[in-house]
C-alpha cells in the first residue's frame, strides 16, 4: 500500500459577508465564546499536524483575522483582490512555494472554509480516508438539504463520481431542482490543484474565478472526482445571516454540554446554561440552570454553580460553591472557598482556600487570605488580607485619591468591626482589633485595638426642648 501524502490545509477567511449586515468580517463572530475561524483552524491543526501546513487565506479585516489566528501560528496570506474562490486558494500557492519549495506537488490539500463552524474532524478524516480508496483528484463534501437555495448543487455521472457542480445563480431550472450541494471543502492533490487554477476563466454571472470549475477540468482529464456525503447536514452549515449564526450558536453550546457531561459534569438544566468553546470542567460538579461560563474558566470537580451566576476567564480549585447572582471576572478561587449570593469579584482578585466572601461583597485585586471571611456589603480594592481575619459588614478600602490608587493591607487574625474605612496606604499588624465604625488613617502595630470614630454625645431631652422652641417661634 502506497505511503499517505501529508496533508496542508488552506482555509478561506476572506469574504466579508454582507449578509450579516455587520461592521465585523463575517469569521470574527463568535461562536460558542470564540470566532468562527478558529474552528477550522483547530480542524486543521488536528489534521496537518504542523502550523506551517496551514495557511488562512485573508481579505476584508486582514489585520484583525491575523491577530485572532496568530496564536495558533499558522501561516497567512492576503487576498487583495476578492475575485472568486478560485483566487483565493491560488494565493495560498505562495505560501507552500516560499517554505518548501515544489514539495506541494506531493502532497494533498484540504480546502475549508472560515465559516463552517459545526464541521467535525470525523467527517474530515473518513472524506480523506475515501478520497485515499477512490484515488481521486479532487473529493467534494456534499449533503443533501430539504432546501438547498444558495448553494452549489453537485451533479454526478457515472458509477456516482460527480461531473461537475454547478453555482446556484449559474443552475438551470433542472439543476436547482437537485438537493445534493456543494458544502465549500473539498480534498486535491497538489499535483493537479495549482496548475488547474491557472486555467480558469470567470466564465459565470459573478465573474470570479470559482474553485468549482477544477471539477469539471479534473473530469476533461480523465480524473476522478469524489463525493463523500456527510451523515449530518449539519455539519455542512455555512453562516451567511444572523439567523444561521443563532443556530450555529445554539448547536455548538449543545455540543460543548454534551462533552462535558459525557465527562462526568451535572448540568440541572442543559439548556438554560451558557458555556464558551474553552472552558473546562472537572468531575461530579453540578452547574445549576441560568449560567454563563465565559472564556478560559477552568472549574475543578466537586464544585457547585448556582443559578444566574456568571464566570469569565477565572480558575477556581475544587470543592467551590458559587451561591445565586455572582458575577466574577478574571480571578482565582482556591479549593473549598463559598462565594455569594450576590458577591462580584473583579480581575486580579484572589480567594484563599476556605475563604467566604458574602452577599452585596465586592472585591478588586484583592488578595483575601486563608478562612478569611468578608460576609457582607464589604468593598475590598487593592487589598491583601492576611488568614482568619473577620472582615465587618460595611468594611470598604478606600484606594483611590483621586489620581492614584492604593494598597490595603491587614495582617493575620485581624478583628474588623462594621462600617470600617481603611484609607489606603496603611498596614494593619497581626492580630489587631479594630471599632465598629473607625476610619482607619495610620498603620496599626500588631495586637493592637483601635477606635477611630466621634465620641458618642447624648443630650437628655433635646427633642423635647427643639420642639417647644419651635412652637414658639411660629406667628
Amino acid at each position: 500500500m502506497k505511503p499517505r501524502k501529508p496533508v496542508s490545509v488552506i482555509i478561506l477567511a476572506a469574504g466579508q459577508g454582507t449578509r450579516m449586515r455587520s461592521k465585523l468580517v463575517k469569521v470574527l463572530h463568535a461562536v460558542g465564546g470564540r470566532a468562527m475561524v478558529l474552528y477550522p483552524v483547530d480542524l486543521a491543526l488536528a489534521i496537518a499536524k504542523d502550523p506551517h501546513r496551514i495557511a488562512v487565506v485573508m481579505g476584508h479585516q486582514a489585520e484583525r483575522v491575523k491577530e485572532i489566528v496568530s496564536g495558533a501560528d499558522v501561516c497567512t496570506v492576503v487576498q487583495t483582490r476578492r475575485l472568486g474562490t478560485g483566487h483565493a486558494v491560488a494565493q495560498a500557492q505562495t505560501v507552500f512555494q516560499g517554505r518548501r519549495g515544489n514539495e506541494w506537488r506531493k502532497q494533498r490539500f484540504l480546502v475549508l472554509s472560515g465559516d463552517t463552524p459545526l464541521l467535525t474532524e470525523a467527517t474530515v478524516r473518513d472524506m480523506l480516508a475515501l478520497h485515499e480508496r477512490q484515488e481521486a483528484a479532487i473529493t467534494v463534501l456534499t449533503a443533501h438539504l430539504d432546501r438547498p437555495a444558495g448553494y452549489g448543487r453537485v451533479v454526478r455521472g457515472g458509477q456516482g463520481y460527480v461531473s461537475r457542480i454547478v453555482e446556484d445563480r449559474d443552475a438551470t431550472p433542472d439543476e436547482r431542482r437537485l438537493t445534493e450541494i456543494n458544502a465549500g471543502t473539498y480534498v486535491i492533490e497538489g499535483d493537479f490543484l495549482f496548475p488547474a487554477l491557472t486555467d480558469l476563466k470567470p466564465t459565470n454571472v459573478q465573474k470570479e474565478f470559482y474553485l468549482t470549475d477544477i471539477v469539471s477540468a479534473a473530469v476533461r482529464q480523465g480524473k476522478a472526482v469524489a463525493a463523500y456525503l456527510a451523515d449530518n447536514p449539519v455539519e455542512v452549515m455555512g453562516i451567511n445571516t444572523r439567523r444561521e449564526l443563532a443556530e450555529a450558536e445554539r448547536l455548538v453550546r449543545a455540543r460543548i454540554r454534551g462533552r462535558l457531561m459525557a465527562q462526568g459534569v451535572t448540568f440541572l438544566a442543559p439548556e438554560t446554561s451558557f458555556v464558551d468553546a474553552d472552558v473546562t470542567i472537572g468531575q461530579d460538579t453540578i452547574i445549576h440552570p441560568h449560567t454563563t461560563l465565559e472564556g478560559h474558566t477552568k472549574i475543578g470537580e466537586d464544585c457547585v454553580i448556582r443559578s444566574h451566576t456568571r464566570i469569565v476567564d477565572s480558575v477556581l480549585g475544587q470543592g467551590v460553591a458559587i451561591l445565586d447572582g455572582c458575577v466574577i471576572e478574571g480571578s482565582r478561587l482556591d479549593e473549598r472557598c463559598t462565594i455569594g449570593p450576590f458577591a462580584h469579584l473583579r480581575p486580579g482578585t484572589i480567594i484563599r482556600r476556605a475563604a467566604k466572601v458574602g452577599n452585596f461583597v465586592e472585591l478588586k485585586k484583592a488578595d483575601l487570605g486563608v478562612g478569611s471571611k468578608a460576609n457582607h456589603l464589604t468593598y475590598l480594592g487593592d487589598a491583601t488580607i492576611g488568614t482568619r481575619v473577620n472582615i465587618g459588614a460595611g468594611t470598604i478600602t478606600c484606594n483611590y485619591d483621586g489620581a492614584h490608587k492604593h494598597h490595603t493591607v491587614i495582617g493575620d487574625e485581624v478583628f474588623v468591626g462594621s462600617d470600617v474605612s481603611f484609607v489606603a496606604p496603611v498596614r494593619i499588624g497581626k492580630g489587631v482589633v479594630i471599632g465598629a465604625g473607625s476610619v482607619v488613617t495610620e498603620d496599626v502595630p500588631a495586637g493592637a485595638l483601635i477606635v477611630g470614630r466621634a465620641r458618642q454625645v447624648v443630650k437628655p431631652g433635646w427633642v423635647k426642648s427643639r420642639r417647644e422652641k419651635a412652637k414658639g417661634g411660629k406667628h
